[in-house]
């Protein structure tokens, strides 16, 4: 019996809803590769941070100023910078490189939370070829003054403006930690995105104790983190107009098949991968096909969505009524 594991994300059509998220491994042109050929339906680059622009716009500014103060010709001394690739432009040769090699979509991904030079490179990264465009929302909001309104219309901002300057679908990934994220959710898809990516995972740093010093070693994720993805997916599914990813957590044929019935469009892979190299893609699509198999559902799109709040005859499951019932049901251990 086949299966059509088809599914639309962003208004693309892909083949099933395995996508390799942003990660080291997407960095790689042999890497996508082998993520094309185990059957990722799409990919999304790493990264291009707002610090790295930032960053090496001050250098080189500084670079051709140095000892202009001191000599009238030294705007003229240093050499033309022939040659010279910067982070950004390493960056969109990647992504052009990325595009002719691979059939499946290239969603490119910016990180920051400014406006700035986002306008910029997000034009640019659709010039390139990009079949959509990823807005990775990361900040820690430490400042006391800084209120939530703020917080929210910082980024809404962001994503008016980047909205006006791109024609391809637009993305947007963000953390959980909004006040009143469904509020939040529903303003970033009026401000222009066509997807939620939920959730951004947040650099949560240790204490070393040997050291004395903070350590901010990256752990990988696991199957434990789903349950926060699958509730947020479960209560956004058909109250708000735009497409689901959810990323972190996502490792098992079981994680995948929770969160297409929760009402995800597509899941997104990188621990995972991390962990156990591209093919890992090729054996959880098998899993995907065996569930649907043995519970003789006929495609994707059958599935998605049937236990999402809009669909699931407990919502208040997904809400604060399960809350209490939860503690309620729990029995310790004996031994």
């Amino acid at each position: 019996m086949s299966h059509d594991l088809s599914t639309t994300y962003l208004g693309l059509r892909l083949s099933n809803p395995l996508v390799a998220a942003a990660s080291p491994l997407t960095g790689k042109l042999d890497m996508l590769r082998r993520l094309e050929d185990a059957g990722a339906a799409a990919v999304v680059l790493p990264s291009l941070f707002e610090e790295q622009i930032e960053h090496e716009e001050t250098d080189l500014h500084a670079l051709l100023e140095y000892g202009t103060d001191s000599f009238g010709e030294a705007l003229t001394y240093f050499p033309e910078l022939q040659g010279l690739v910067t982070v950004p432009e390493a960056y969109l040769r990647h992504l052009e490189a990325a595009k002719e090699l691979l059939s499946i979509p290239v969603i490119a991904s910016l990180n920051g939370v400014s406006s700035g030079g986002w306008i910029h490179y997000a034009r640019l990264c659709e010039q390139s070829g990009a079949d959509a465009l990823e807005l990775n929302v990361y900040a820690v909001e430490t400042d006391p003054d800084t209120s939530a309104a703020s917080v929210e219309e910082r980024t809404l901002q962001l994503v008016r403006r980047v909205r006006e300057t791109v024609s391809i679908p637009l993305a947007v990934k963000v953390g959980p930690f909004y006040s009143a994220f469904a509020h939040t959710a529903r303003h970033i898809a009026e401000a222009g995105a066509d997807g939620l990516v939920v959730f951004n995972r947040f650099l949560q740093p240790d204490i070393d104790l040997e050291t004395m010093r903070v350590d901010p070693h990256i752990h990988l994720s696991s199957s434990e983190e789903l349950r926060l993805r699958l509730r947020w997916i479960a209560i956004l599914r058909g109250r708000i107009p735009v497409s689901l990813a959810a990323t972190g957590g996502v490792h098992t044929p079981a994680d995948i098949v929770k969160l297409l019935l929760a009402g995800a469009d597509v899941t997104m892979l990188a621990s995972a991968l991390l962990r156990f190299g591209p093919e890992r893609v090729t054996s959880l699509k098998a899993g995907l096909v065996e569930w649907l198999t043995e519970r003789e559902y006929d495609s994707v799109e059958q599935l998605k969505g049937s236990m999402s709040q809009a669909s699931c005859p407990d919502p208040a499951a997904f809400e604060r009524g399960n809350y209490m019932r939860a503690l309620v049901s729990y029995a310790p251990r004996r031994d």
